[in-house]
């Protein structure tokens, strides 16, 4: 027997109802006009649903591929760059150098912008590397680092025009800043341009040149070695000091100078001359003046001032090791050389002055002391060394 038939009701929508039954089905549609339009709805959605898939798939897929193309081809793409706009960029000077100017100096990791007039095709923008050169196309590798963005241009011209290119003209901006150079000379152990990785002091940056210049060991220490440091240090900045103000061991010398003495600085570590150093400043360790002690003492030579301006005659005479037997003490003389070069000598007496009855001069950068040997004493001392030498002799010869 069959039972009562079982009913299952599928709702589509809220105006349709389709009923099923076990022997027979039976459906009842209502409103069939608003059922219509919403299946012709449904239809349109699903067949575009796999286009849509597929743009926004080929979309993913190819815009990283752009993107990566894009940087390949820019070293500097994706880093916050310095190149101005188009009003800015053809108020550049020909050799370009961004806000620096042509005389800013290339360092590891500048990113350049080369142009050539009328070839746009020779357009590239390359990286300086840490070995300090570029891959230029046609030329290969270029050394960069070191040379101004005017000695570059110029290099890149000469080299194109030698082979490949009929009188370039050649165009560089700097895109990206990141070389800080600054100069240090001087009394230093190895001078010259060193980059800053980040921020320094003076004595830091004193430290990359090799340290200062120590006088030398023993007795006339001017002629050995590098000459040794002297007392100031010159910090020379383009923008000046505007907020420094000058110090116990700090001077301002002039609107763009400054001057550091040297052994609070290193020796006494007195922070408060341990300056920031700027990209582009220059470094001058200054040079210790020599004071020369020559004649009757007992090591006439040349001896360093090192971390003083000035010493005094009998200053000079111990470091010479005072008189010997036939020094002139009354005859002495201090020769002393003005800027134009003319010199003046001076007339003293070192044994008043050794006995306090006569002030103590003083001796600056270059001065000689001249102690004269006294003519008399000095023949009978050597009559008398060579009357013992001869005596000498005699005895050996005769076998006395």
């Amino acid at each position: 027997m069959l039972g009562k038939p079982s009913w299952t009701r599928f709702s589509s929508c809220p105006e349709i109802s389709i009923q099923l039954g076990a022997g027979r089905g039976k459906m009842s549609i209502f409103h069939r006009p608003a059922c219509l339009f919403v299946g012709f709805v449904l239809g349109v959605f699903l067949l575009g649903r796999p286009t849509l898939l597929a743009q926004s798939t080929d979309q993913s897929s190819v815009l990283p591929q752009d993107q990566s193309a894009a940087q390949d081809q820019d070293p500097g793409a994706g880093v916050p760059s310095t190149e101005p706009n188009q009003e800015t960029a053809t108020n550049e000077g020909p050799a370009g150098g961004g806000m620096i100017g042509p005389d800013y100096v290339l360092g590891p990791e500048d990113v350049i912008t080369i142009t050539v007039f009328n070839l746009p095709e020779m357009t590239q923008t390359v990286r300086v590397e840490n070995d300090g050169t570029i891959t230029v196309k046609l030329l290969g590798r270029v050394r960069a680092a070191g040379l101004t963005t005017e000695q570059l241009r110029d290099e890149l011209q000469r080299e194109w025009g030698k082979t490949y290119l009929q009188d370039p003209h050649v165009t560089l901006f700097i895109k990206q800043f990141h070389a800080r150079p600054v100069s240090v000379v001087g009394a230093v152990a190895k001078p010259g341009l060193y980059q800053l990785p980040g921020p320094r002091t003076l004595v830091q940056v004193i430290a990359m040149a090799g340290g200062v210049n120590m006088p030398g060991t023993g007795v006339g220490n001017a002629s050995g070695g590098g000459a040794a440091a002297g007392r100031w240090v010159y910090v020379t900045r383009k923008g000046g000091f505007p907020n420094l103000k000058p110090s116990e061991g700090l001077k301002i010398v002039a609107p763009d100078q400054i001057k550091v003495d040297l052994g609070r600085l290193l020796y006494e570590h007195d922070s408060a001359l341990n300056i920031p150093v700027k990209a582009f400043d220059t470094i001058t360790v200054s040079r210790a003046g020599i004071v020369y002690v020559v004649g009757a003492v007992g090591r006439p030579g040349g001896y360093t001032l090192e971390d003083r301006d000035s010493l005094t005659a009998l200053q000079a005479l111990a470091l010479a090791g005072g008189f010997t037997s036939y020094s002139r003490k009354s005859r002495s003389q201090i020769i002393h050389e003005l800027p134009d070069g003319r010199r003046i000598i001076k007339q003293i007496d070192l044994g008043k002055i050794v006995k306090g009855k006569a002030p103590d001069p003083i001796l600056t950068a270059n001065d000689i002391l001249v102690v004269p040997d006294s003519t008399g004493k000095f023949i009978g001392k050597q009559g008398a060394a060579t009357a013992v030498g001869t005596i000498t002799s005699l005895v050996i010869w005769r076998g006395l």
